[in-house]
């Protein structure tokens, strides 16, 4: 692909010219690949690590359990769910991030292993991540949790599922999440917006790529409720939690994220919106910069907020 130069931070020029391989031959290799990184998360000395099996439509999926070794009873709990363009398992960094969450919110983390396209197409993603914060609230003695601080999270396609499960819960009757935190999020279908217009051939993920990803998710445009797959297109977000939103300046999704904030705003939800610079979609790969560190401060501080 030929490529525009952005002014994309140094921080994050070793990802300036990737963007993952989104052949129907190389999924499969892809994702068995990558989702044996989930086998191997381990406990560390200050956070615990088990696996949990939720039940879902007939079926399971899996789940990874974070516990901080000092956080107690009756805790908070964050449910995560990765991005991915809802097609590719988690990454290496997603597991840090679900580690650092739990203990620096010193909060329980239910890190979800959804089904994932082209196999399991929409809905099967956002009904299994409804279903585990379901099982959750259901199971709240036995994890020791408080059920009246669960928060959903989620990067990516991953935003797009925790405000989705915040729709579903409204509309089937189950308990509100308190908080709702995304970061450079999906946030509709077909958007034609001046990023999804001006970012062609940006890094990571850019709009030839959003086509893609929709195309293996959506094979049938006409399966399952609109809004759980636009959430933008929701005819009323009335109702919905207190909501973190974080954008990536050159991101084709980044003014889809802006004007779900706006949405958001008008149907009187609380948002805290950062637009961060110099960034591209899923810039927490680099740990270590700097501009991620203090986006990491954000949201913990977010965390502790809706937690308190």
């Amino acid at each position: 692909m030929k490529r525009t130069k952005y002014p994309i931070h140094p921080d994050f020029q070793k990802w300036a010219n990737m963007n993952p391989p989104l052949h129907k031959a190389t999924i499969p290799v892809m994702q068995k690949l990558m989702g044996l990184l989930f086998t191997r998360e381990r406990s560390t000395a200050d956070v615990t690590v088990e696996r949990k099996v939720i039940p879902v439509g007939g079926g399971t999926i899996r789940a990874l359990w974070y516990c901080p070794k000092d956080v107690g009873e009756h805790a908070p709990c964050l449910l995560y769910y990765h991005g991915g363009g809802f097609v590719l398992p988690a990454a290496l960094y997603h597991y840090s991030l679900a580690k650092e969450y739990a203990q620096r919110a010193h909060c329980k983390v239910l890190f979800v292993d959804y089904r994932l396209a082209p196999r399991f197409p929409f809905p099967a993603a956002p009904e299994d991540c409804y279903l585990a914060y379901a099982w959750a609230a259901a199971n709240a003695g036995d994890l020791s949790i408080d059920t009246s601080r669960m928060a959903v999270a989620g990067d990516s396609a991953g935003g797009a599922l925790a405000t989705v499960v915040c729709l579903m819960a409204k509309e089937r009757g189950q308990l509100m999440p308190c908080g709702q935190m995304m970061m450079y999020p999906v946030t509709g279908i077909g958007m034609e917006t001046e990023s999804m217009k001006k970012y062609t051939d940006t890094p990571m993920c850019n709009s030839r790529d959003a086509e893609k990803y929709d195309k293996l998710y959506r094979p049938a445009p006409s399966a399952g409720k609109l809004e759980y797959a636009s959430p933008i297109q929701a005819e009323s977000l009335a109702g919905l939690p207190a909501a973190y939103i974080e954008t990536a300046e050159f991101d084709c999704l980044r003014d889809g994220g802006i004007l779900y904030a706006e949405r958001l705003r008008k149907f009187g939800v609380p948002v805290e919106l950062h637009n961060t610079e110099g960034t591209m979609h899923g810039f927490d790969i680099v740990l270590d910069s700097p501009i991620v560190r203090n986006c990491v401060d954000r949201r913990t501080a977010f965390l502790k907020k809706i937690f308190s």
